[in-house]
């Protein structure tokens, strides 16, 4: 199932959605989470909230919990076994051995700590970065992809709220 199809689904009837960008701005498309937040910036409804975690998404714990959202996307570099740019939902029970982590906490953990606190539905929005080498600033192939996503992201929304 393409992205688009997948997130039109998983979105059905939510009411308050949290976005988070996860990865690390020091290891070139690692950072591509947070990339896809800067392109969402200004674009969302107010029902979405926008989070740019880095490398310690449990630190907005709290925040996120404040918000009461019914959904909740984490955006990460992913291994999708797929070419650069590839990207899909991944169930949080099967996050397990694709997100790249880079982080202080497991995103599987993360995601469970959310569904047990918030309620919320979690799903990551895994993204097959080109490289992971120290440096700043994304591949073109996943600067690309980042503009894309969120593209597919604010039209999916818009659909949404049409039909809600």
């Amino acid at each position: 199932m393409r992205l688009r199809e997948s997130l039109r689904a998983w979105l059905s009837g939510f009411r308050r959605l949290a976005v988070l960008g996860i990865g690390n701005p020091l290891r070139t498309d690692d950072a591509v989470g947070l990339t896809v937040i800067e392109n969402l910036e200004g674009r969302v409804p107010e029902n979405v909230m926008l989070i740019k975690c880095e490398t310690a998404p449990e630190n907005f714990l709290s925040r996120i919990e404040q918000f009461k959202p019914t959904h909740v996307l984490m955006i990460d570099a992913a291994q999708l076994n797929g070419e650069s740019g590839t990207s899909r939902l991944i169930p949080a029970e099967e996050i397990g051995g694709l997100v790249l982590s880079t982080h202080t906490l497991p995103l599987s953990i993360m995601a469970g700590l959310i569904k047990q606190t918030v309620g919320a539905e979690v799903m990551v929005l895994g993204i097959q970065p080109e490289t992971l080498d120290f440096g700043e600033g994304l591949s073109e192939r996943l600067q690309e992809a980042s503009a894309e996503i969120a593209d597919i992201i604010i039209s999916t929304l818009r659909e949404a709220r049409r039909r809600g």
